[in-house]
């Protein structure tokens, strides 16, 4: 486990981008659960907030739980700009790259749709819009922005659909309750939900991983091509950290003032949550980059790394693998005689688990590309 990063990733990955999904996706596959639990431990009010910021708000609102999502989407932005310059280079043609875009995008909606059941065929049951499903069509638009525009272009498309976003949402009138409500039940979002995406909507009067509510996403993974191509500026890595932690501070404050106008909602990505989390993306960025990549403080990286190199593996594998019963096989005796840790002994079993299984396919240089 002491094996070398620089060993085993290939030269010109920016570790810290790694890291920072590893970390990301830590909270997706269990950490969020175990730290959850901590609660049932030490009652007091640092766990109890700590059991707080691990849910997300039903509706209006920001907690830690509703950063992880958009946090995703930003480093698979982040990456953009670094991937389709070494494609490029390695003399792929424009349709080559349009192919491998439009093939990526495709199995991560086919995944999602396998992920919401879609070999059930009970079409009237199942949901169409999902995690991945929203990955791939954001990672499609994003990727084909980057290719064909400069990156001025990209924060003027940002900030074009922020705004029309936003207008749309407050004067357009919804049948039934008008223009500029804001409620589940009232918002135009919902509404279009419910005239156009068939079967079952998440939240019943719409879904989270909408329609409209895509482009603000697609707006997202946009932020964080601007901190890729930041990234691979000739720049300074003080001046690149700095950079981004002070876009990241610019963009939660316009966030916040905006919200008095358009509320932080991430179940419908309103243009003041896009900034709200694109800001803390920025700043989390800004902060890996300087400890891992600026500083060279790398060998604690590991533990995150391991998760962040095969992200949607462990993703799509906890929907069909029942790490839960695993962890009761190994450790309900332990679970059993643990007192007042008992709580812990499962969550953490399970994080365990599959942090393991991607350290084996980590140490065997097994890397599932979509």
């Amino acid at each position: 486990m002491s094996e070398s990063i620089e060993h085993t990733l290939p030269a010109e990955r920016i570790v810290s981008i790694d890291a920072l999904r590893g970390f990301d996706m830590f909270w997706i596959i269990g950490g969020g659960a175990a730290l959850d639990t901590l609660v049932e431990v030490w009652d007091n009010p640092v766990t109890r907030t700590i059991n707080e910021q691990l849910k997300h708000v039903k509706w209006e609102g920001f907690r830690f739980e509703d950063l992880i999502f958009p946090l995703f989407l930003f480093i698979t932005g982040t990456v953009l700009p670094f991937s389709m310059s070494r494609r490029r280079e390695k003399g792929q043609s424009s349709k080559e790259i349009h192919l491998h875009i439009l093939k990526r995008s495709t199995v991560l909606i086919f995944l999602g749709l396998i992920f919401n059941n879609l070999q059930n065929f009970e079409w009237s049951q199942m949901r169409w819009p999902g995690v991945l499903q929203r990955i791939g069509v954001c990672y499609f638009f994003a990727a084909i922005i980057v290719v064909h525009t400069k990156w001025r272009t990209q924060a003027i498309i940002i900030g074009a659909v922020l705004i029309l976003y936003w207008l749309a949402a407050i004067l357009i009138p919804v049948p039934g309750y008008g223009a500029g409500v804001m409620t589940m039940e009232g918002c135009l979002s919902s509404y279009v939900d419910q005239q156009l995406i068939p079967g079952t909507l998440y939240y019943g009067h719409g879904d989270n991983e909408g329609f409209i509510s895509t482009f603000p996403a697609v707006c997202t993974v946009l932020l964080g091509a601007l901190a890729g191509h930041w990234l691979r500026s000739r720049h300074p890595g003080s001046k690149k950290a700095a950079g981004l932690a002070i876009a990241g501070v610019t963009c939660v404050a316009a966030g916040y003032l905006w919200s008095f106008a358009f509320p932080i909602i991430k179940i419908i990505w309103t243009s003041s949550y896009m900034l709200f989390a694109g800001g803390w993306s920025l700043m989390l960025l800004a902060l890996f980059y300087w400890i891992i990549d600026v500083k060279g403080y790398r060998r604690w990286t590991f533990f995150f790394v391991v998760i962040g190199v095969n992200p949607i593996t462990i993703y799509v594998l906890q929907r069909f693998v029942d790490f839960g019963d695993m962890a009761e096989i190994f450790l309900s005796g332990v679970a059993a005689n643990a007192g007042l840790l008992a709580p812990l002994v499962i969550p953490t079993g399970v994080l365990a688990i599959k942090w393991l299984l991607l350290w084996f396919l980590y140490r065997h240089k097994i890397f599932f590309k979509v």
